[in-house]
């Protein structure tokens, strides 16, 4: 028997009528990862010969100091790190999961997250910041490396999430209008492509097209149109098309006699540089180039969880895109659970 301060170490033969202060994983590669054992399962005679299956011919007792926390004391201390919309799981095997409460736009402080990381024995692991999550996804999770920690340690971990670093803005249901620009389309000679994407893309936020036009290569048309749509209570405006430096490309140019305060109008963001971002008063009005035709995913995608959680867009939120908005096309997309977009 080897004895310390805090950890006594019994074999397992004689461990009947003892109490576990941890869980015991049980690992089957490919197929189980989970606690054979529970914390606070009291051993019996016909569990020494599971234990020993599991590689374990000793198990640990606690002398608990008064200035420390259990792994699972400290794991509940932790949930104060979850903020607006986001519920949690655990402890289990030492760790709490925050998980999404709601369908929303996902913040974390990533400051936060690694300040806390730099604080001994804790580990945050977290998905990225400024993206759409649904309901129910996992989006971090917390625990110590050791059994028992320092109550100073988490304190530490809690004055740096007294505001919390992990919260979701819900979406909202937008009243959307839709400008197809291009005299081509205008005409009849090309059938519009653009309406079913942009209805594809508004289902996803729970909101539809409410207000729809095609208007050709007309500036002082297309501005009114923008006017009409603001006029008619739209939330949220976007024209497609005519976004090139192309002389005869002129979208642009409406929005911004419509007086639209743009934000900018070209992003660090493959595909999708030449996309425009601004606001109407309190409106989001977007130039949305036309590669939005012919890809799945581009510039557009990563604004639009900005604008239906009522999340105000600044430049840098666009020019910080510069670093991983570069799309590599793969053959199947898992957006928005790869890197792409991600700062």
């Amino acid at each position: 028997m080897v004895k310390n301060k805090i950890f006594k170490i019994i074999k397992v033969d004689d461990a009947v009528g003892k109490v576990l202060p941890h869980d015991i994983t049980r690992i089957v590669p490919g197929k189980v990862k989970g606690a054979a054992f529970r914390k606070g399962h009291i051993i019996r005679k016909q569990d020494i010969k599971k234990l020993k299956s599991l590689g374990k011919e000793h198990i640990y007792t606690i002398n608990m100091p008064k200035d420390h926390y259990h792994e699972d004391e400290a794991a509940l201390k932790f949930r104060k790190l979850g903020g607006k919309n986001i519920k949690t799981t655990g402890p289990l095997e030492g760790k709490v999961q925050f998980i999404a409460a709601c369908s929303g736009f996902l913040k974390i402080n990533k400051e936060a997250v690694n300040k806390i990381n730099g604080i001994e024995h804790m580990v945050f692991t977290t998905i990225h910041s400024d993206i759409p999550v649904k309901k129910n996804d996992k989006i971090a999770g917390i625990r110590i490396i050791p059994l028992i920690v320092d109550k100073k340690a988490v304190q530490k971990v809690l004055k740096i999430g007294s505001v919390p670093p992990l919260s979701i803005a819900p979406f909202k249901k937008k009243k959307v209008g839709l400008i197809v620009t291009g005299e081509e389309v205008a005409s009849g000679k090309i059938k519009d492509g653009f309406r079913p994407i942009m209805e594809r893309k508004m289902k996803d936020y729970g909101s539809k097209i409410d207000e729809f036009k095609i208007i050709g290569d007309d500036v002082e048309k297309l501005k009114n149109e923008i006017l009409a749509l603001y006029k008619k209570g739209c939330d949220f405006i976007m024209l497609t098309g005519g976004m090139s430096v192309d002389p005869d490309d002129i979208t642009k140019i409406a929005i911004r006699r419509a007086g639209v305060k743009v934000i900018s109008y070209g992003a660090p963001i493959l595909p999708g540089n030449m996309f425009m971002a601004g606001y109407l008063k309190n409106i989001p009005v977007f130039g949305v180039p036309a590669c939005a035709l012919f890809y799945n995913i581009t510039a557009l995608d990563l604004f639009l969880p900005f604008v239906f959680s009522n999340t105000k867009i600044i430049k840098k939120d666009i020019t910080a895109r510069g670093y991983g908005g570069f799309c590599r096309n793969c053959k199947v997309c898992i957006f928005p659970g790869c890197g792409w977009g991600k700062c």
